[in-house]
């Protein structure tokens, strides 16, 4: 996620809709940009080598994607950022076809100038409220979905209407029988947020592995947390090849341990579904 910067007006911006100031940064750690957004990083790309993922989060939704089924993918994204992991698709899986929703029109055009997309790709656009584009989405895309990722944040909040079981309800109605629902989660000390999240996409797909740094998997710091989510059985041969692709340390709850890692945790709807917890400003100065 992201660190004050004090020359960010030298750096392509856009000023999006809600207010913010989105812009586009050299990293200063690794080869490529980064996007913030009002102080907060929300995706880097190497435009050189969209194979390479840098945010340890992104890292693992990576990791689980190279291990579907061998070829193209059809796959939808809520929330562009700066369009990180279709890239990586196309890269990894030429000819996948790829379905992106986000809020931000000036963000997505921010993005299209200043990191274009690989030629050729098929990767379409649509700008709207993730939930309301679900329901737009062709009827082509229903129920033949490998892959959906919801990596929805405003500012460094996910939406609460994004986190209910009504939510999740629809996202599944997109998957085909093994397809893989992949949800990134930030949240602190003590996990609430999260366990309700775990609880809440259990109640729709019952197969779900959580993968995180060891330590905000413990709950002893704020982090992200990916949530691997199915109908059908996560196959045991993706934990070690999953660990193996870092970053370190890392950890993946399955089985017993989700069981345990839920218990007592209630299930989010509509009716009182939160943003997710707004991480302190600190997280962000490295």
């Amino acid at each position: 996620m992201g660190r004050t910067r004090s020359r960010d007006a030298e750096h392509p911006q856009a000023r999006l809709d809600h207010g913010g100031i989105a812009t586009i940064v050299p990293s200063e750690f690794t080869s490529g940009f980064e996007l913030v957004v009002d102080g907060t990083p929300q995706s880097h790309v190497d435009l050189d080598d969209p194979r390479h993922l840098h945010f340890e989060y992104i890292v693992r939704m990576g990791a689980v994607i190279d291990q579907l089924p061998d070829g193209e993918l059809t796959a939808v994204h809520l929330g562009a950022g700066a369009l990180t992991i279709p890239r990586y698709i196309e890269a990894t899986r030429p000819g996948s076809r790829q379905q992106v929703i986000e809020l931000e029109a000036p963000l997505v055009g921010l993005v299209r100038e200043h990191l274009p997309l690989p030629r050729g790709a098929a990767i379409r656009v649509r700008i709207g409220d993730a939930r309301e584009g679900v329901r737009r989405l062709p009827p082509a895309v229903i129920g033949r979905c490998d892959l959906v990722v919801s990596d929805v944040y405003s500012g460094a909040q996910t939406p609460a209407h994004l986190t209910s079981l009504e939510f999740y309800r629809e996202l599944a109605e997109l998957l085909a029988p093994t397809g893989v629902l992949l949800v990134n989660v930030a949240d602190g000390p003590g996990l609430a947020f999260a366990r309700r999240q775990v609880a809440t996409i259990a109640e729709v797909l019952p197969e779900i592995g959580i993968l995180a740094d060891t330590q905000v998997l413990k709950g002893r710091r704020f982090g992200n947390l990916v949530i691997a989510a199915s109908l059908a059985p996560l196959p045991a041969e993706w934990l070690p090849r999953v660990l193996a692709a870092g970053p370190h340390p890392a950890k993946i709850a399955q089985g017993a341990e989700v069981t345990a890692f839920v218990q007592g945790a209630r299930v989010v709807t509509d009716a009182d579904a939160v943003a997710s917890p707004r991480p302190d400003a600190s997280l962000f100065l490295r």
